[in-house]
């Protein structure tokens, strides 16, 4: 008996022996599958350091003379819009596909949108119900005064540069195309908060448009099925995002190139991603051709 006893025991040791040494290989073996880097930023404008998220097309290397078209990304925490819309710029840069020159992507990770998305409103209660908002214009400053240099300084880009905002980021990017466009040539806004202030960004004379307007600039602009905008003064989103684009157009500049997207099976939720996909081939339709 006590020789079964024997048996059992090592027989209970060899196999917990194997259990062990297998787990320990499949952990030497498996690592992190890395996307990106998280670079950060210290902001004097906003007065805090900023999170960026940053995808690398796969042969960068610093040491090159390649130099590569940058895409700036509101909204862009790994939890918010970074993962899929990096996916799409690494999807739509293989050779076999060709439809987007390789690009970096910044992802700025985001802290308080309200407050950095919004220019100011007068009504009362949007104030209440968002004591934060208001302060698009310093975020606005730390994008051109701090955040463009700094990564100019510190990565290979070109001159060309590309904003990417969806609902309150697609209101910054409003702002920014009618007030300071020459910050990016080209601009993807989706879903555009228009109704924030009753709507007053579209109150922007063409004549101060047509000023603004020096430098060659493409505006991609979309909307899903969206409906009513939850407000005090209901808008109709849709119509919103067409009012946009009118009023980019209306400006007569011959630096402005407009396109504008409707997806009647896509939501508030669910437009970026196929819009991004889209204004690809807006963008670069010399590259789908070849």
């Amino acid at each position: 008996m006590n020789r079964l006893f024997a048996l059992a025991f090592l027989f209970l040791i060899s196999i917990t022996a194997f259990s062990q040494n297998k787990k320990s290989k499949t952990t030497e073996t498996t690592k992190p599958f890395v996307l990106g880097i998280i670079d950060e930023i210290q902001s004097k404008e906003l007065g805090e350091n900023r999170i960026l998220n940053i995808y690398l097309p796969e042969d960068y290397n610093p040491a090159d003379a390649v130099k590569y078209p940058v895409i700036y990304l509101l909204d862009g925490s790994a939890d918010e819009d970074f993962i899929h819309i990096a996916g799409l710029v690494q999807f739509n840069s293989f050779e076999w596909i060709n439809q987007v020159p390789k690009s970096i992507v910044i992802g700025i990770a985001t802290v308080d949108r309200k407050r950095d998305f919004t220019f100011p409103t007068t009504l009362e209660k949007d104030k209440t119900r968002f004591p934060t908002t208001g302060h698009s214009d310093t975020f606005i400053s730390f994008i051109e005064k701090e955040l463009q240099p700094f990564i100019e300084k510190k990565y290979k880009t070109t001159e060309s540069k590309m904003l990417i905002g969806q609902s309150l980021g697609g209101l910054l990017g409003s702002e920014i195309l009618l007030k300071k466009p020459s910050l990016f040539n080209k601009y993807v806004i989706v879903s555009p908060s228009i109704w924030w202030d009753n709507g007053s960004i579209l109150n922007l004379d063409a004549a101060i448009l047509q000023e603004n307007f020096k430098q060659p600039t493409e505006v991609y602009i979309a909307v899903g099925k969206e409906g009513l905008t939850p407000t005090e003064i209901p808008r109709v989103m849709e119509v919103d995002a067409n009012l946009l684009a009118e009023k980019v157009q209306a400006s007569k500049s011959k630096n402005i190139k407009v396109y504008f997207d409707y997806f009647p099976n896509e939501n508030h939720g669910s437009a970026l991603h196929q819009a991004v996909s889209n204004s690809f081939k807006f963008f670069y339709p010399q590259l789908e051709n070849k």
